[in-house]
């Protein structure tokens, strides 16, 4: 199955603070035990939303927003997408990870559909 592993956004991540060296290192060993495993297909960390826009959309009508949103909890500051087994393997790495933040942090884990979801 494959799984969508979300980082979410702080106060820190948000004001664009940069990881220390350390954290850079303990994440590219957990990275590299990812890839070895077979378990990460990519991954990445995001810009603070400061950076970002957001299109609503109401029927045909467009509009632009931009960034930086609200509600920083409910962003997302890096992302996984990995290959697992169940979604208690994916529980089991998460668990593994280094915080990946100075501070209290959160990472969500959402499974992607797929084709036998729609048969």
């Amino acid at each position: 199955m494959r799984v969508m592993v979300l980082v979410k956004a702080t106060k820190d991540s948000e004001a664009g603070t940069m990881p220390t060296a350390e954290l850079l290192s303990a994440m590219g060993k957990f990275n590299d035990e990812l890839t070895k495993a077979g378990i990460m297909l990519t991954g990445d960390g995001l810009k603070p939303s400061s950076q970002g826009k957001r299109v609503t959309f109401d029927g045909p009508n467009r509009s632009v927003i931009d960034g930086p949103f609200a509600e920083t909890r409910e962003l997302v500051a890096g992302y996984w997408i990995w290959e697992v087994k169940d979604m208690a393997e994916a529980v089991e790495w998460v668990k593994r990870c280094p915080n990946p933040m100075p501070g209290p942090s959160e990472i969500e884990i959402r499974p992607f559909y797929e084709m036998a979801d729609f048969a």
